[in-house]
């Protein structure tokens, strides 16, 4: 998942960007990630805590889910605690459209969440242009807003854009796992180990009016990433 900024004024080429698709590696290798993740995340001990009022099941319409990128491993996870309590036609996560997009959107696709592909530096405007249909749709929309290539835990603009765009608030999500394996990747991406306990924190939910202005939108950025930082502890 990855955020997307608003289209840029600069003339671009009318050639479509189409996203790749994973190769017979690739749809191997999805295939034993939903397998292995499946089985790992049965073995988490998970302790919830709101701010949101979401898990007690007020409010009601898609949500935008914020994540940090290196939590991905824990997402399908954390969307199975949270699904039930805000109803909707699914979920639907913005993947970049490189190769290794292609590999994490089919394993997505094996969770039952539909993949958007795009990112701000490809497919850009095509991505929020299909954002802003699937949420029209009613699906909610999970974002790593600091994804796919960073700075690693610093909020992007074009969550804010399509929250705006949509006027439909961001629910911040954090989560803490006691006992894990982080890699050497630029976001430390974080794998919980088996038995590992799981602290899932539902941060209060931020709302980008529709005319908002451009120093509102940058505060609801650092809203954004201030609460981020402050439920996420590595």
């Amino acid at each position: 998942m990855t955020p997307v900024k608003p289209p840029s004024s600069k003339k671009r080429s009318s050639t479509p960007v189409i996203p790749h698709r994973p190769s017979w590696q690739g749809e191997l290798g999805a295939f034993a990630a939903w397998v292995i993740g499946s089985a790992l995340a049965k073995t988490w001990r998970v302790r919830v805590s709101d701010e949101s009022g979401c898990v007690e099941g007020n409010g009601e319409g898609p949500l935008i889910v914020a994540i940090w990128h290196n939590r991905l491993a824990t997402a399908m996870k954390v969307w199975q605690w949270a699904g039930p309590y805000r109803p909707s036609a699914g979920l639907a996560a913005l993947i970049s459209a490189s190769r290794d997009g292609g590999f994490l959107a089919r394993t997505f696709e094996r969770f039952g969440v539909r993949p958007v592909r795009g990112s701000s530096s490809r497919r850009g405007a095509q991505a929020l242009l299909e954002l802003t249909s699937v949420i029209e749709d009613n699906y909610h929309v999970a974002i790593t807003p600091d994804g796919p290539r960073g700075p690693k835990y610093v909020v992007q603009p074009g969550i804010i854009s399509l929250a705006q765009l949509c006027a439909i608030p961001i629910l911040p999500i954090g989560v803490f796992a006691h006992h894990k394996k982080q890699l050497r990747s630029w976001d430390n991406f974080q794998i919980p180990l088996p038995f590992s306990r799981c602290d899932v924190h539902f941060g209060p939910l931020i709302p980008v009016a529709r005319e908002a202005s451009p120093e509102e939108r940058e505060r609801a950025r650092l809203e954004l990433e201030t609460t981020l930082k402050r439920i996420n502890r590595d």
